[in-house]
């Protein structure tokens, strides 16, 4: 099993998302231009494709290890 990043650590490479819903897509594009690393990347990447309404929502679902 792959260790997921911290949720706290995703959520950094969100800040520039101010328009909540997110799609996962434009919460994984806002990472890359964040210059988040792989881990973070993947971690966002593996999420279920949903709209998400805000930072929380990001991490809880990063921290059940989807």
């Amino acid at each position: 099993m792959t260790q997921q990043p911290n949720p706290l650590a995703v959520q950094e490479f969100l800040t520039g998302i101010v328009d909540y819903p997110a799609g996962k897509e434009q919460l994984v594009q806002n990472a890359e231009q964040a210059g988040a690393d792989e881990e973070v990347l993947r971690a966002l990447r593996t999420l279920p494709d949903r709209t998400y309404d805000g930072p929380d929502s990001v991490s809880a679902e990063v921290a059940q290890g989807t």
